[in-house]
C-alpha cells in the first residue's frame, strides 16, 4: 500500500468526523460535503510525512475549509439561513439534501443551528471545535489565525450568545466600537492613561511577521507596556468590521496595510489584539467599513 492509499483510507476512515464538524459550521450538509470534498483535495496534495496526529491534522484542515466558507458568506452579505433553503425547482437531490439537513439539525439541536448562524466566522470556529469537539485553544489558535488569549475570548463570546446571556449581536457591536474608538482616540492622542482605562490588565499583543517586519512587535503583554507601545501611534488606524467583529483598518495607499483582530474580555475592554500584515492572510479576511447605519 503506498503513502497515499494509507491516506486515503484514513480519511475516509474519518469522514463522517470531518463531516460532523463541517456541519455543525456550516448548517448546510451540501455545504459541509462541498467542505469535506475541498479538504481531501487539499489533503491529497499535501505531504503528511511529518503528521503526528492524522486525525487533528484532518480536522485543521476541514476547520481551515469551512472558516473560508464562513468568510466568503459573510462577505457576500448572504442571509444564511434563507440561503440553504432548497428550490422547489432544483430536483430531488436538494430535496434529499433538506431532509439529510433536517435529520441533522434535529441531532444537533435547531435551536443552536439557528443561534451559531448569527456567529460571526471566528467565533463559530472556535465555540464548535472546542465545546462540541474538544480542542484546545493552542489547536484552535492557528485555525482562526488568533493567538490562544484571544481564542478563548472568541469562544467565550460566542458560548455567552448560544446560552442568550450577552444581549443582542448589534448591541455587543455598539460597545465594543465605542471601547475600540476609545482606543484609538486614546492613541492618537498620546493618551496613556485613556489607553489604560480601554486595556484588559493582561491584555496581549501578538502580531505575525509581516506586522513585525513594518515595526511591530511578536508579543507584548500587559495593559501598561501595551498602552506605551500604542501611545501617540494609529494615525490611520480607523474602526471596521473584520470577519464581522468589530476590529481595526489601518489603510495605507489604497491598500490595507494592517488589520487588528480584537477580542474582549467579559468587562468590555480590549483583551488582545492580533495584527495580521500578511498581504495573503488579510485579503482572507472578509474586511467592511463599520458607519453609522450597520448599528441600526
Amino acid at each position: 500500500m503506498t503513502e497515499h492509499d494509507a491516506l486515503a483510507r484514513q480519511f475516509e476512515t474519518s469522514r463522517d468526523h470531518l463531516r460532523a464538524v463541517a456541519y455543525r459550521m456550516l448548517g448546510s450538509t451540501t455545504e459541509a460535503d462541498d467542505a469535506v470534498q475541498e479538504a481531501w483535495l487539499r489533503v491529497s496534495r499535501a505531504d503528511a510525512d511529518d503528521v503526528d496526529n492524522i486525525g487533528g491534522w484532518l480536522t485543521t484542515i476541514v476547520s481551515r475549509v469551512c472558516l473560508d466558507m464562513l468568510r466568503s458568506r459573510r462577505a457576500r452579505a448572504e442571509e444564511s439561513l434563507g440561503a440553504h433553503e432548497p428550490e422547489a425547482s432544483a430536483g430531488r437531490r436538494h430535496e434529499r439534501a433538506a431532509e439529510a439537513d433536517t435529520l441533522l439539525a434535529d441531532s444537533v439541536g435547531m435551536a443552536l443551528v439557528i443561534v451559531l448562524e448569527k456567529l460571526a466566522p471566528a467565533e463559530r470556529v472556535a465555540f464548535v471545535l472546542h465545546d462540541m469537539f474538544d480542542l484546545t485553544f493552542d489547536e484552535i489558535a492557528p485555525i482562526v489565525q488568533r493567538s490562544p488569549v484571544a481564542t478563548r475570548q472568541l469562544a467565550s463570546r460566542a458560548r455567552r450568545r448560544v446560552q442568550g446571556a450577552s444581549g443582542s449581536v448589534e448591541t455587543d457591536r455598539r460597545r465594543q466600537r465605542e471601547v475600540v474608538e476609545a482606543f484609538l482616540a486614546a492613541s492618537k492622542a498620546g493618551d496613556l492613561e485613556g489607553l489604560i482605562a480601554v486595556l484588559d490588565p493582561d491584555v496581549v499583543v501578538r502580531g505575525d511577521a509581516a506586522a513585525v517586519k513594518l515595526g511591530g512587535h511578536a508579543e507584548v503583554v500587559g495593559a501598561a507596556a501595551v498602552a506605551d507601545l500604542f501611545k501617540g501611534r494609529a494615525r490611520k488606524a480607523v474602526v471596521g468590521l473584520v470577519d464581522g467583529e468589530v476590529g481595526v483598518h489601518v489603510p495605507v495607499a489604497r491598500r490595507m496595510l494592517l488589520v487588528f483582530q480584537v477580542a474582549f474580555a467579559d468587562d468590555g475592554r480590549i483583551a488582545a489584539l492580533d495584527v495580521v500584515g500578511d498581504p495573503a492572510a488579510i485579503e482572507r479576511l472578509a474586511l467592511a467599513s463599520l458607519t453609522d447605519s450597520s448599528d441600526d
